[in-house]
């Protein structure tokens, strides 16, 4: 069976994903909110998994700050897009305020590209690079489940920040339009914040995507 866990985590409200298939034995979690580490690894025993991948949506702090305590944890392979490894070597040094504890530096085991897939057991992820929010923000889109985890590129009623070093609201909303409009309406967008929603939704009412 194929379940998808989700954690709200982390002083930022942040969602972590991890998505499992029970029968062949594997998980790979998406994105990793500061507090989530015990979370997954407690649906991993309970669903009798093994994570094998991290995958980073983007390489904001919030959103990767237990990726080398669940790596400990697990010997996941983390993956990202290379525009956006650097906050993830040095991530004091690259936070948009300072924080009262140090997040632990990790390195990419693997890079994701524009057009790759990804399988983690009967999961198939489309890589799809959004950048705008950051350099390297990418999607994972499963097409046959019809999913779209979209990290900090597309909330519902809203878009990522671009006020923030590497952000660029030109290039958010092309990629949005270009990578993310282009699906089926009832595919369902797992954001990094807030509740899910649809791309028809946001196609029909999000006011940054109206113009």
């Amino acid at each position: 069976m194929n379940k998808i866990f989700p954690i709200e985590a982390g002083p930022a409200a942040t969602f972590g994903y991890m998505v499992t298939d029970a029968e062949q034995g594997v998980a790979a979690v998406i994105d990793t909110p500061l507090g989530s580490t015990d979370y997954f690894l407690s649906h991993a025993q309970q669903e009798n998994v093994r994570i094998v991948h991290i995958i980073l949506t983007h390489s904001h702090w919030d959103h990767t700050g237990d990726a080398a305590q669940l790596q400990r944890a697990t010997q996941a392979k983390i993956a990202i897009h290379p525009d956006d490894e650097y906050r993830i070597l040095n991530p004091n040094a690259h936070t948009s305020f300072p924080l009262p504890f140090q997040l632990e530096a990790c390195k990419a085991d693997m890079y994701l590209h524009a057009g790759d897939t990804l399988a983690v057991g009967s999961w198939l992820f489309e890589i799809r690079h959004t950048p705008g929010h950051t350099e390297g923000g990418i999607c994972l889109i499963d097409h046959k489940r019809k999913l779209a985890f979209v990290g900090d590129t597309l909330f519902a009623g809203s878009i990522g920040r671009t006020d923030l070093p590497g952000g660029d609201t030109a290039a958010l909303l092309h990629s949005i339009r270009t990578q993310l409009l282009t699906l089926d309406d009832d595919t369902v967008v797992l954001p990094g914040h807030g509740s899910r929603t649809t791309i028809g939704t946001e196609r029909r009412s999000n006011p940054f995507l109206l113009y």
